[in-house]
């Protein structure tokens, strides 16, 4: 059996490689101002303020999970 100081480790690198993964997947999404026309092989921005959203849940989400990691790193090595 594993110990539970290193589960909590393994946990907590589990949990931080997920969060990580969902930061990955937040920060190449393309914006929804942002329109590629093909025929002209060009970029339109088109900002309206009240529509622009500048974060999804995939990235809070994911911040969320590395704070966690971190915390339960911190926690873990203060157990071992």
């Amino acid at each position: 059996m594993v110990d539970a100081v290193t589960a909590l480790g393994l946990a907590s690198s589990g949990i931080g490689a997920l969060g990580a993964l969902l930061l990955f997947a937040e920060f190449f999404q393309e914006p929804n101002y942002l329109n590629y026309d093909s025929e002209f092989d060009s970029y339109n921005v088109e900002i309206a303020p009240a529509e622009v959203h500048e974060y999804t849940w995939l990235g809070r989400t994911g911040a969320l999970l590395v704070a966690v990691a971190f915390a339960l790193q911190f926690f873990a090595t203060f157990l071992g």
